[in-house]
C-alpha cells in the first residue's frame, strides 16, 4: 500500500467525502481509541510521562487486541448500523469475572480477552494500575471508572478469596442483597446511573430473574473538551451520505487548525485531541471507492499502531458531525464467537473460585454506551453488566425400577387410590 501526505482538506465537492460515511465509523471506532489508546504520538504528547511494567504494557496490548477483534465481531453481526462500544469496559467485567474461573474455562476466558501470556496475579495487578492511570492521567479530562459486585443473599456465599481480589484489584463495591425484594433491582441501577453520571439509567431487569445469583458490573463515564473547540456559529446542516446512497441532513461543525493527521490511498485519518492531550478521538474516514467494512477488517493492531506511528501535524479544515447516540448490545454470541463459549455453558462451566456450592456460569454480558459529540467536547458513558446464572451442587437421587415393584394410580386431594398393582415382568401381559 502506498502512502502520500496529507494536504490540507477544502470545502469542494472533491473532498466531500471526508465527512461522507464518518457518524457509522466513528461510532463504532470512538471509545476503542479514547479509553484504550494512548499512543506515543512525537507531534502531541500529554503533559508527563507514564511508566509501564512490561506486564502492564502486555495488557494494554491485550485490551486493544480483544477491543478491537469484539469490534470486528459485533461489525459483521450488524455491518449496516450504527454502533459504539467501550472494550475496555467489558473487559473490565470480564477481568473480575475471570477470578472466579478455573481450569478449561479460566483458559478459554484469558484466550479471548487476549491475556494467555499472563498468571491472574500479573493480569489484577496490572488492571489495578491501569484504573488508577486512567483516573489521573489528565486533569483537564473527567475519566470516572467504577466496579461492583452484587451477589444474591439467602444462598451459599461467594468465595471470600474471590470476593478480596475483585476488591483489592478492582475497586469493587461488594454488596450482598435480597434479589427478591423490590428495591433489588432499582438500588443496582441507582448505582449505575450515578457512576455514569445518569447518562445510562438501568443494566438489571426488574424484576430480577431468579436463576441469577450474582452481577458483576463496570461503569465508564468521561467527558473531555477539545483542545481546539468548534465554533457553533460555524456549523451548519449540510447533506450526510448513507451506506445505502441515500441522504440525510446533519449538522455538520467545522474548524481549520493544526492536528495530527495521516493519509493513505484508502483512507484519511486525524486526531483531535482532549485536555492536556492524553485522550483523543482518531477518526478514519474511508476514501469514496472503499468500503466502510472492507476497511473494519483491516484493523489489526500492527495495521492500527504502524497508522497511528505515521501521523504528523498539519493544518486541516476539519468537517465533523455534531451527534448523539444510545446504543445496547447483548454479547454472549459475540464473546462465543471469540472463544469463550464454555462460560456460558451451564453444565461446563467452571466457576469454582466464585463458588464451590454452586453450578455457576454467565447466563449473559449486557453491554450499554451513550455518546454525545458537540463544538466543546465529547461526553461518553458505558456499562457492562456479566450475570451469572447458578443452580445448586447437590447429590442427585437415582430411581430405577429394574426389578419387581408397586404401582398406584390415585386421586391426590382426597387420597382415593384408583389403581393399584405389581410389576413382576414387564415383557409379559
Amino acid at each position: 500500500m502506498g502512502y502520500f501526505p496529507l494536504e490540507v482538506v477544502k470545502m469542494s465537492a472533491k473532498k466531500e467525502n471526508f465527512h461522507r460515511k464518518m457518524l457509522s465509523f466513528i461510532l463504532g471506532l470512538l471509545t476503542a481509541l479514547i479509553f484504550l489508546q494512548c499512543s506515543d504520538n512525537p507531534t502531541s504528547s500529554p503533559t508527563g510521562s507514564v511508566e509501564l511494567t512490561s506486564q502492564e504494557k502486555i495488557l494494554i496490548e491485550s485490551d486493544n487486541e480483544f477491543g478491537l477483534k469484539l469490534f470486528r465481531e459485533i461489525n459483521d453481526a450488524q455491518g449496516d448500523s450504527n454502533m459504539f462500544i467501550s472494550p475496555l469496559s467489558v473487559a473490565m467485567a470480564l477481568g473480575m469475572t475471570l477470578n472466579g474461573a478455573d481450569g478449561t474455562t479460566l483458559e478459554a476466558m484469558k484466550q479471548t480477552l487476549e491475556l494467555s501470556g499472563l498468571t491472574l496475579e500479573e493480569i489484577n495487578r496490572s488492571y489495578r494500575h491501569l484504573i488508577d492511570l486512567l483516573i489521573q492521567l489528565d486533569p483537564q479530562v473527567q475519566f470516572d471508572m467504577a466496579n461492583s459486585i452484587w451477589y444474591k443473599l439467602n444462598i451459599p456465599e461467594p468465595e471470600a478469596d474471590f470476593l478480596r481480589r475483585c476488591q483489592q484489584y478492582f475497586d469493587a463495591l461488594v454488596t450482598g442483597l435480597d434479589f427478591s425484594a423490590p428495591d433489588a433491582a432499582p438500588t443496582i441501577n441507582a448505582w449505575v446511573k450515578e457512576s455514569t453520571n445518569g447518562k445510562i439509567e438501568e443494566i438489571v431487569d426488574d424484576p430480577i430473574d431468579p436463576s441469577i445469583c450474582m452481577f458483576l458490573i463496570n461503569a465508564i463515564y468521561f467527558k473531555g473538551s477539545w483542545v481546539y473547540q468548534f465554533d457553533e456559529d460555524l456549523t451548519q446542516d449540510t447533506l450526510f451520505y448513507r451506506l445505502d446512497g441515500t441522504t440525510t441532513i446533519c449538522p455538520l461543525m467545522s474548524q481549520k487548525a493544526f492536528h495530527p493527521c495521516f493519509a493513505t490511498e484508502d483512507f484519511m485519518a486525524l486526531d483531535l485531541p482532549y485536555g492536556d492531550g492524553a485522550y483523543r478521538m482518531t477518526l478514519f474516514v474511508p476514501e469514496e471507492h472503499i468500503d466502510i467494512n472492507a476497511l473494519i477488517v483491516q484493523f489489526e493492531p500492527e495495521n492500527l499502531n504502524t497508522w497511528l506511528s505515521q501521523f504528523s501535524n498539519d493544518s486541516v479544515n476539519v468537517f465533523i458531525p455534531r451527534f448523539k447516540l444510545e446504543y445496547s448490545r447483548q454479547l454472549k454470541d459475540d464473546l462465543t464467537a471469540l472463544g469463550m463459549g464454555i462460560a456460558f455453558d451451564p453444565y461446563d462451566a467452571d466457576f469454582s473460585n466464585m463458588y464451590q456450592n454452586l453450578q455457576v456460569w454467565i447466563s449473559k454480558v449486557k453491554h450499554k454506551t451513550f455518546v454525545e459529540v458537540s463544538e466543546e467536547g465529547t461526553e461518553a458513558a458505558a456499562v457492562t453488566d456479566v450475570e451469572m446464572g447458578y443452580t445448586s451442587v447437590s447429590e442427585n437421587l437415582t430411581f430405577r425400577a429394574d426389578r419387581p415393584f408397586v404401582f398406584m394410580i390415585r386421586e391426590s386431594e382426597s387420597g382415593t387410590i384408583l389403581f393399584i398393582g405389581k410389576i413382576l415382568d414387564p415383557t409379559t401381559g
